[in-house]
C-alpha cells in the first residue's frame, strides 16, 4: 500500500479537530493551554476557536488566573447542546438505542427485544422504529442529529457497509445493512464492531478518555475487543483488528466455530459458562442455584450464575473466576504485543462480576508482562457498562465528525 501525502485544507481541518479534542478531553481550557498542548501557534488556535464559536459547536465559560502573569484566561468548552448523536448497538437478543448530546452523555435510552429469527429485513424495520421513538421522547428533530452510529456483531466489511456472516445470525451473509439503515431513518450511518465501537465510547466519554493507549475488552454474546493506539483507533488492513475472543488459550480445547481450538470465546462466552455450570450442577449440590436447577435448568441462565456469584456462591464463583483467569492470561498477551498503559473491561457479560475480572487481569499483568519491571498496566472496569456498545455507536458519530484522524490527512 503506498504512502500519500497531504494538501494544505486536510492539514486544516485536521487542525480544527485536534483543537476541538483538546477542548473535549480537558473539560475546561483556555486558548493558550490549546496552544502549548497541540504544538500550534497561538494565531492559529484563535483563528480555529473563533469559527467554533461562531458555529455554536464551542462555548466561553468564565475565566480563570494564571500564577505569576495576573491575566485572566477565557476557559473554552464543548457546548454540549450544539447537536445529538444516535447510537444502536445489534446484539442477537436484543437492541438497543440511544440519543447522546455532544458530550456523549445519554438523553434517552431503550430496549428492545431483537425480532426472532433475526430476519434482516424485520431487523432493520425494528431498528428504524427504535430509533423513531428514542428520538421523540428525547424531543430531538433529525435536522439536529449528526448521524447514527451502528454497532454490530462482525466481521464487518467496513469498505460496502456490510456485515459478513457473523456467528449466531445465520441469515446475515453480506447484508448492506449501513445502506439499508440510512434509507429507513433518513440518517447517515457510520457502521462499526460492536467492540470496536464501545472502546471508541469509552475513549471519547469512559475510562479511555484521554489515554494514548489501551484496550478494551467487550463481553458480550461472545468476547470481541477494540485498541487505541497513539490516540487513534487501530482497525487492521481488514478493518478488524483486535478480535480478543478468537485467541488461542488452550491449544487442545474444544472447537470454535471460528475454526480454531480453544479460543477465548469458546471458553468464556455465555454459553461456555452456562454449560459448564449446568455440567456442575448435575454433579454436585450445595450451591444456592441446585434447587432451581432441579427444577428449571434454563432458569440457571448467565445472569443467575454471575448473580450467585456476586452474592458469594462458591460454584458460581469458581466459574467465573476461571473464566476470568483465561481472560486475563489474553490480557497479558496484548500487553505484550502493545505495550498499552490501560486495559478496560466492558459489556453487560460481566454485569454483576465486575470486580472478580478486574482482580484477575490486574494481577496477571502486574506479574507477567515483561515490561512490568517498567511499569504495572492499569485496569479498569467501563464506567459504561452494560451501555458499553450502545453509547459507543452514538461515539461512532461524534469521533467521526470531531476527533482527529490521521487517516483523513492521506490523499486519495
Amino acid at each position: 500500500m503506498r504512502q500519500a501525502g497531504t494538501n494544505l485544507p486536510k492539514v486544516g481541518r485536521y487542525n480544527r479537530a485536534v483543537v476541538l479534542d483538546q477542548i473535549q478531553l480537558a473539560d475546561g481550557v483556555s486558548r493558550t493551554e490549546i496552544a502549548q498542548h497541540t504544538g500550534l501557534t497561538p494565531q492559529t488556535v484563535s483563528g480555529i476557536v473563533r469559527r467554533l464559536l461562531d458555529e455554536g459547536i464551542v462555548r466561553e465559560d468564565g475565566s480563570s488566573r494564571v500564577a505569576g502573569t495576573g491575566k485572566p484566561r477565557t476557559t473554552l468548552r464543548i457546548n454540549p447542546d450544539a447537536g445529538s448523536a444516535v447510537g444502536l448497538h445489534f446484539d442477537p437478543v436484543e437492541l438497543a438505542c440511544v440519543v447522546v448530546d455532544l458530550l456523549g452523555k445519554p438523553l434517552v435510552l431503550k430496549r428492545r427485544p431483537t425480532p426472532p429469527g433475526a430476519d434482516p429485513a424485520a431487523v432493520v424495520e425494528a431498528m428504524a422504529d427504535l430509533v423513531g421513538d428514542v428520538l421523540a421522547e428525547a424531543k430531538v428533530p433529525r435536522d439536529r442529529v449528526l448521524g447514527l452510529g451502528l454497532a454490530s456483531p462482525g466481521p464487518i466489511d467496513q469498505y460496502s457497509g456490510m456485515v459478513v456472516t457473523p456467528p449466531k445470525l445465520a441469515h446475515w451473509t453480506r447484508v448492506p445493512v449501513k445502506q439499508q439503515l440510512s434509507e429507513a431513518t433518513g440518517l447517515p450511518v457510520t457502521l462499526d464492531n460492536d467492540a470496536t465501537a464501545a472502546a471508541i465510547g469509552e475513549r471519547w466519554s469512559g475510562a479511555g478518555k484521554g489515554v494514548a493507549n489501551f484496550a478494551y475488552f467487550f463481553f458480550g454474546t461472545g468476547i470481541g475487543g477494540g485498541l487505541v493506539l497513539n490516540h487513534q483507533v487501530h482497525r487492521g488492513g481488514s478493518l478488524n483488528a483486535a478480535e480478543f475472543g478468537h485467541t488461542t488459550v488452550l491449544p487442545d480445547g474444544p472447537e470454535c466455530y471460528c475454526g480454531n481450538r480453544g479460543c477465548l470465546e469458546i471458553l468464556v462466552s455465555p454459553a461456555a459458562i452456562i454449560a459448564e455450570t449446568h455440567r456442575r450442577l448435575g454433579e454436585q449440590v450445595g450451591s444456592v442455584l441446585s434447587e432451581p436447577f432441579r427444577r428449571d435448568p434454563a432458569t440457571v441462565d448467565h445472569a443467575a450464575i454471575r448473580l450467585a456469584a456476586a452474592s458469594g456462591d462458591p460454584l458460581a464463583g469458581e466459574i467465573i473466576d476461571a473464566a476470568a483467569r483465561h481472560v486475563a492470561s489474553i490480557a497479558v498477551s496484548v500487553v505484550n504485543i502493545t505495550d498499552v498503559d490501560l486495559i478496560v473491561l466492558g459489556g453487560h457479560g460481566i454485569r454483576h462480576v465486575e470486580t472478580r475480572y478486574v482482580d484477575a487481569v490486574t494481577a496477571a499483568v502486574a506479574s507477567r508482562p515483561l515490561s512490568r519491571h517498567i511499569r504495572v498496566v492499569d485496569v479498569a472496569p467501563s464506567p459504561l457498562g452494560a451501555d458499553a456498545a450502545v453509547v459507543g455507536g452514538a461515539s461512532l458519530v461524534l469521533h467521526a465528525t470531531y476527533s482527529p484522524q490521521l487517516s483523513a490527512l492521506l490523499t486519495d
